[in-house]
């Protein structure tokens, strides 16, 4: 892989992470068009930890907030809000877990669902179900307000991003306008549940990357991280800002378009 591929590829999942968008539906385009092969798990690893580095930055105060309230919950009984959303992303991140390692004994992701039919239905899908939660979100709470059943149902959203296509921001976006969540809100809390989403798949693939013998180009493997982390970090900001004035429609409008793409490559 030259620096060129590294930095496209870093700047697609750095992109591709946080909006509703299908960051495994974009990854597949290089290799159908241009007919790149796959980076290599060093570079996977890579690319993940300046996802995980953007995000962690951007909501540096919330998370050290979180943190701090919810070792005051469950060493001193202190309940806050902010306890109550760091408890939020733990039990939120529950059912992607389970499934995960499921999915990861059982090797169905890799065996099944990384055909190019799979992510382009996906895709489609659940575009159209992103178009019918926004179009009746009540737009009425925030995050801090979810209740154990709203946090479990977004979980179990977020569950379904395992499948290639889905979209693990989209997908706990979706989950979230349903259930009455400002478009804000619910782009905050499901970035707040990318961090420990991203920590856990990120730590399997280092392992095996530490007991793997393949040869490792540090030099890209740098290039990647800093070019990720700075797509990324780019996105998550003006996603926010411009989330409320544009909506879902762009995006949803994008990904129809890219799965027709995907089924016409079939073709």
């Amino acid at each position: 892989m030259d620096w060129v591929q590294a930095v496209l590829l870093a700047i697609m999942q750095g992109l591709t992470e946080f909006l509703p968008i299908s960051s495994s539906a974009h990854l597949i385009l290089p290799s159908q068009l241009l007919g790149w092969s796959e980076q290599g798990l060093a570079f996977d690893v890579a690319v993940h930890v300046g996802s995980l580095a953007a995000v962690l930055i951007y909501f540096r105060q919330e998370v050290a907030d979180m943190i701090a309230a919810w070792f005051a919950w469950v060493f001193k009984g202190q309940k806050s809000a902010d306890g109550r959303l760091a408890w939020a992303v733990i039990w939120g991140t529950v059912p992607v877990g389970l499934v995960g390692i499921a999915f990861h004994v059982l090797d169905i992701v890799e065996n099944h669902l990384r055909a190019t039919q799979v992510i382009a239905a996906t895709t489609i899908i659940f575009a159209l179900v992103l178009w019918w939660a926004d179009s009746r979100a009540k737009e009425s709470r925030d995050e801090y307000s979810l209740s154990v059943k709203d946090i479990l149902f977004i979980g179990c959203a977020q569950a379904i991003a395992l499948i290639p296509g889905t979209s693990r921001s989209g997908i706990t976006m979706t989950a979230a306008l349903m259930l009455g969540l400002t478009r804000t809100a619910a782009a905050r809390f499901s970035f707040l549940l990318s961090i420990p989403a991203i920590i856990l798949p990120g730590g399997v693939k280092s392992l095996e990357l530490a007991t793997s013998e393949l040869p490792v180009d540090w030099g890209l493997i740098a290039l990647g991280t800093v070019v990720s982390a700075a797509a990324a970090l780019t996105c998550i900001h003006y996603f926010l800002i411009l989330l409320d004035k544009i909506g879902f429609k762009p995006f949803i409008y994008y990904r129809l378009a890219l799965g027709l793409i995907l089924i016409l490559l079939m073709v």
